[in-house]
Formats: structure tokens, sequence, C-alpha cells
């Protein structure tokens, strides 16, 4: 059985965090029930965790070559994980799947986080009078829960984050195959090499994106985010809205750009929308030396963190979309709602508040997957780095008494007041009359299948050799995902070189 993550990024840390992984080399029954339980109660809602059996470890990471299993023992352990699972209360059963590495037998136990914690496991196995404690992870240890540990555990009863509950207005068959088997592909997940022999069922039950018995199975509100061509048939306003406000707030212009779409896909178009058409870089010269300093208008990195953190930690339950205002002094990004209340708004400011419990822990593991979120608290500082870096004002970070909404103003920085040389102007390109068909038609983002189908052409080697490929190489197309040129969610839009074609063109008509 494969499980959907990559073997090798559990065992060098990467993707999953070592708080999360926990190397043994041998089999002793009481630690590893204690390990299941800690993880099964997933005390920060990190989703659960790893244990890899079979691998010795020298200072908390792992020796390589691992030590191993012989087959018969790999086979033993995975029928004693079953009895295992019945000295929890109540009942709980990991995932297990034995894979070689480096020609030895590792056995992989996952173990998501419960939807029926707390649970207890025995403190010692022997005996029939058995003691009975709850277990948690701290600091990459396993450890017995005790006082305020123990009470906010069992305070965590039942209490399912939204984005992990079984959505019953949604079926199995709503969760489109092509969109998990990309994801699949792009986690580099073990996984994606049994995805031709599962049902879809199956599969998502092995994602953990499906739960329910055998009669009645439904998908998470998780997986139908991130797996479903429109989650706004489940979660309206699953929507990030960025509006251009050029003449400021009390101005009469207003461009507006909305993205919709599985979670994933919404934000990285949204993102790729701000860097082509909102980001802009200025070079100032300086009498007094020979190198230019370069800057943003505003970092990048700072805009990426504060529009994924608003994703991640925003409410699906609430219908308001998350909603970037761009105006001549400032970007800003809204969402609800605000942070949660343990966080003090001064260590907030200051970079210090780290999170105690995520509110949508799912959500930020399958953003983690894809490298869009850390989800360790880092956000808030790496945005106050990267402002500083440019050069930038400080980040303002807002929100209310009942914490009802948060809104971050990342003021934008000023353009030279001298500029030795102006831009070159722009020049309107030739182009082939294949291109001047396209090029209207990528005034938004278009993947290859919906261009081919405008414009009536059956042949896809055709259409790439004559369309498709000299537009890009004319520099008035480019593709939305450059650096993963065959991705499934690849799309074509138009570069400022491309608008420059098409106003000449429009000009050229109306004479």
């Amino acid at each position: 059985m494969s499980l959907p993550i990559n073997i090798g990024a559990v065992l060098h840390g990467q993707a999953v965090e070592w708080e999360r992984v926990e190397f043994k080399e041998g089999w002793n029954l009481e630690e590893i029930v204690h390990s299941i339980c800690a993880f099964a109660n997933d005390f920060h809602n990190w989703g659960g965790g790893y244990l890899v059996l079979g691998v010795k470890t020298a200072d908390g990471k792992p020796v390589l070559p691992p030590h191993g299993l012989q087959p018969e023992q790999a086979d033993a352990w995975q029928r004693k994980l079953l009895e295992l699972g019945h000295n929890l209360q109540p009942d709980y059963h990991p995932i297990s799947d034995v894979t070689a590495l480096n020609g030895k037998l590792v056995l992989i136990v996952w173990v998501p986080g419960g939807e029926m914690r707390p649970y207890k496991a025995p403190v010692s196995l022997g005996g029939k009078n058995r003691e009975w404690a709850y277990y948690v992870r701290l600091h990459a240890n396993t450890v017995r829960a005790k006082g305020g540990i123990e009470q906010e555990l069992i305070s965590l009863a039942n209490r399912i984050p939204f984005d992990d509950r079984q959505n019953s207005a949604a079926q199995v068959a709503d969760l489109q195959p092509s969109l998990i088997q990309s994801f699949l592909a792009e986690v580099k997940s073990d996984l994606q090499a049994d995805v031709a022999r599962l049902s879809l069922e199956e599969l998502g039950r092995r994602m953990q994106i499906v739960r329910g018995p055998a009669e009645a199975p439904r998908p998470l509100n998780a997986g139908l985010l991130f797996f479903t061509p429109e989650p706004t048939r489940w979660f309206p306003q699953t929507q990030i809205d960025i509006v251009h406000l050029p003449q400021g707030r009390g101005g009469d212009q207003i461009v507006e750009q909305i993205f919709t779409g599985p979670v994933g896909v919404m934000l990285r178009d949204a993102l790729a929308y701000l860097r082509n058409n909102v980001i802009t870089q200025f070079v100032r010269k300086h009498p007094d030396r020979a190198e230019a300093e370069r800057y943003y208008n505003v970092p990048y990195a700072a805009l990426e963190e504060v529009l994924v953190n608003a994703i991640y930690h925003r409410s699906y339950e609430e219908r308001e979309p998350v909603e970037v205002q761009i105006t001549p002094e400032e970007i800003t990004i809204l969402s609800f709602p605000g942070p949660e209340s343990s966080m003090k708004m001064e260590d907030l400011r200051a970079g210090r508040a780290v999170p105690r419990r995520y509110r949508n822990r799912r959500i930020g593991e399958f953003l983690k997957e894809l490298e869009l979120s850390e989800g360790r608290g880092t956000g808030i500082p790496k945005i106050l780095r990267a402002m500083r870096a440019n050069g930038s004002p400080e980040p303002v970070f807002e929100t209310d008494d009942q914490r009802t909404s948060f809104l971050v103003h990342l003021p934008l920085r000023a353009a030279p007041t001298k500029v030795e040389k102006p831009p070159a102007p722009e020049v309107t390109p030739e182009v082939t009359p294949e291109v001047a068909r396209l090029l209207p038609l990528c005034r938004d983002p278009h993947s290859r299948k919906e261009l081919q189908a405008k414009l009536a052409l059956r042949d896809e080697e055709h259409f790439r050799t004559a369309y498709l490929v000299p537009a890009i190489s004319s520099g008035c197309l480019e593709m939305t995902i450059p650096d993963k040129p065959k991705s499934r969610l690849q799309k074509y839009r138009l570069t400022a070189k491309g608008r420059v074609w098409l106003e000449s063109a429009a000009a050229a008509t109306k004479q």
C-alpha cells in the first residue's frame, strides 16, 4: 500500500517537518503505541505524522543506508499494527507501507490526526490493571500529556476543523481525478504509481480526502476545495478579488480581476497576475558610486506570503472573498476572520506571535506540499524581512476586538524622483497572420485546449508550431507557470508587448 507522500521527503525532512516524523530502529511495542497515540491526538493540528521503522538515528537524524527489516519482520510488524490499534481508546488504526530504501526494507506508518480525539494509550502493555494516559508530540518528542496540556487536549474532543470534515452535500464523484493526479505528480508522491489501478474512492481514502462507511463515502471539505473545478458550488465566495484603484479610493476608475477554481490553482493564478501586472522594479543611480540601487514598489516575497496566509487562515464557512486592493499608495489584503484570540497583536506586529492552533490544518498540508506555505508561524517574520530588505515602509496589521477580519497594509515604495535614462519606447512587434488571430483571444489566461477550440483547430501539432510557439517567441504571449511548461494547469496570456500589438492593431483598424 502506497502513501500520499514521497518516501524521500519523509526521510530527509522535506515537505513534512521533523516534528512530524519519528524514526525507530527496532520494535518497542510501548513506544510505538505511545507515538501512534500522540500523532493521532494531533495536538497542534499538523495533520498527524509518520513513524519510520527500521531506521537508526543519530542526533535525531536518520542514519542512511538504513538498518532495514527482514521480509518476515515487515509482514509480522504490519499484522501487529492491527492489534496495536485496539490498545487505544477509542480504537485507532494507522496506515502502513513497506518500501525499499537503498536495498533495505523499511516500514512507514502514516498516522493522520484522528477524528475521535483525544486518544488514550496504556502506560504499560504488561499486567491486567492497566493505567491509561494521553500522549502528545512536543518538540519532536512523544510525551505524556499532563496538567494544562492534558486539559487543553481534552477540550479538543470532537472539534474537527472545518476543512477536515465530511461534506454530506457532495459525492466522491465530484472529485476530479485529473486534478488529483496532477497534484500527486507535482509533489512526487509514491501514490501516483498506483493511480491507474485504484478507484476514485480508494484513491481518495488513501489521500485522506474521502471518509465514511463503504455504503456512503463522502469527500472532505479540503478535497472539494483542492480537487474540484468549482469549489464555489459548496463554498460560495471561495475566490480572490483583485481591485485596482488607479485614482485612489476616492476616484472613479476601478479595474477588477476575480480568480476562482481549485484553491491551489486559484492562488497561483492570482500570484502570477500580481507578479506580472502589479510589481514594478525601479533603478536608482547614485552620483557617488557606480552601482545602481534596484528595488521594487513592493517585494514579491511579502505580497506572496500575505496572500498565501489569507487563503490558509480564512474561514471557508464565511461567504466573503479574499480581497486585494491596489492604490497608488499601498496594497491591502482583507480576509475573514482575524487571527486567533490567543495571539497578541503587539507580538504579531513584531513578528513574535506563533499560533497555537491552525484553523485549516488540511489546507495547510496541501499548501506546504505545493511549497506555497511553511505553516510553522514563519509568515509574519518573512513579510517583515522582505519589506525591510526592499527598503519599504513597515507593513501594518489590523483586526478588531472580536477578530472578525484581518487587514494587512503593504505600503508601496515610491519610484525614484530622478531617472537618468528614460525607459525605451515600446515597439510594436511584427507577428504572423496566425499569431494575429491568436492574440485577441488571450486577454484572459486560457489553456491550450481552450485556445485551440476557440480557433476551431483540430490538429494539436499544427496549433503549437504555427500559432503557440511563434506567439511566445515573439514575446507577445507567455505561460502562467513558466517553470513547469508541461503542467496540466498551464495557461497562456498576453504580455505587455502583446498588449502593445493589440492596441496598435485596433488603432490601424479604426484608420
